[in-house]
């Protein structure tokens, strides 16, 4: 072999099935767009099978509702999600055999939709203007109408507990003897943010824990408390919603696992982000680190790169990339991104005689 040739030796173990692929996600350092002086990393949750953070979830809310016996063997599984959940759940439910019912508002992106039927899942689209509450009130009407397993990702114990017993403990791994100043994320249910802050506050008390959402949806930053419901599900849509772009994050309700984190005081401080500077930073990790991540991903890091700005010479900073960009290719991401060739592309195929387009 070859000086300096890359090698691998596997994993050192042979998998039972796709599931126990879940976690495990590398911390990947950030080289040309980190500012001199501070470390930035980034945890990279497209290496799940789904391809997003949302695969813990869904994987623990099934197996959670096995152990506990909620979930019958063949019972059909409903859930209200943006996409990476149904994704996630799809994955989950084909390996194990459940039919999956999934309710989406439609505004999300057309890929989402065909990645969890080509898995498997029916999915049920309901009226973008009723908004995340409107499919969440579906998926409950449905499991109650059909006797149907209601998954409860905005309320589950098991969705922050996931993330506590793994993301968590891989972060506290991969950081043994390094230092971990700034932790930062964003919300979608909560339960990332939830589950990693309640080891970090105990075990790594000196990392400072970043929260943001977007900016023209501040529900947390509102201060308006959320109107629940007697099981903590929402009873109504928050007031600060607005329709933004970072697909996955802030539905227009605070989801009850993220509550904890309000009460509890598990962030230090809470910094908003525009659905444009989220794309922008997408694209420039694509494009000058070669990691492809999502807009909810994009917003993540802009706000890393906002907090690296202003961080002590020496810092290092973990920042959460939730999933994949090929599931936005229908969305504002992409929109510059050509099917045919520019001009200098056209370019560089008339630079030679041959095989030329007509």
């Amino acid at each position: 072999m070859g000086a300096g040739l890359r090698t691998t030796a596997g994993r050192g173990r042979l998998y039972d099935n796709v599931l126990d692929t879940i976690g495990d996600t590398p911390c990947i350092r950030i080289n040309a767009l980190a500012p001199k002086g501070v470390t930035i990393y980034v945890k990279a949750e497209a290496f799940n099978p789904g391809g997003s953070v949302k695969d813990r979830l869904a994987v623990n809310i099934i197996e959670a509702a096995e152990r506990n016996g909620t979930l019958k063997p063949g019972q059909t599984v409903v859930e209200a999600t943006s996409g990476n959940t149904g994704i996630g759940l799809a994955m989950v439910c084909a390996q194990k055999g459940y039919p999956l019912v999934v309710t989406m508002a439609d505004s999300f992106s057309i890929e989402r939709r065909k990645l969890m039927r080509m898995l498997g899942a029916k999915v049920v689209l309901t009226p973008r203007a009723q908004k995340g509450f409107g499919m969440y009130q579906k998926a409950v009407e449905l499991a109650k109408a059909n006797g149907w397993f209601l998954a409860h990702q905005f309320e589950t114990d098991a969705n922050a507990e996931i993330h506590e017993a793994t993301t968590a403990r891989e972060i506290l791994a991969d950081f043994k003897g390094q230092r971990l100043d700034y932790f930062v994320s964003g919300y979608g249910t909560g339960g990332t943010v939830t589950g990693v802050a309640r080891v970090l506050r105990k075990e790594r008390p000196e990392t400072k824990i970043i929260l943001t959402e977007p900016a023209n949806a501040q529900l947390v930053g509102s201060g308006k408390a959320q109107e629940r419901s007697a099981d903590g599900s929402p009873a109504v849509s928050h007031p600060a919603f607005e329709p933004h772009p970072i697909q996955g994050w802030t539905p227009d309700f605070i989801p009850l696992v993220l509550q904890e984190s309000i009460d509890r005081k598990f962030y230090d401080e809470l910094l908003p982000v525009a659905g444009a500077e989220g794309i922008k930073c997408a694209k420039a990790l694509a494009q000058k680190e070669g990691i492809f991540t999502g807009i909810s991903g994009g917003s993540t890091f802009a706000i890393a790169l906002q907090v690296a700005a202003r961080a002590a010479a020496g810092s290092v900073i973990l920042c959460m990339l939730p999933d994949t960009g090929e599931r936005y290719l229908t969305t504002p991401l992409f929109e510059g991104i050509l099917d045919d060739m520019d001009e200098s592309e056209i370019a560089i195929s008339k630079s030679t005689p041959g095989y030329q387009m007509g």
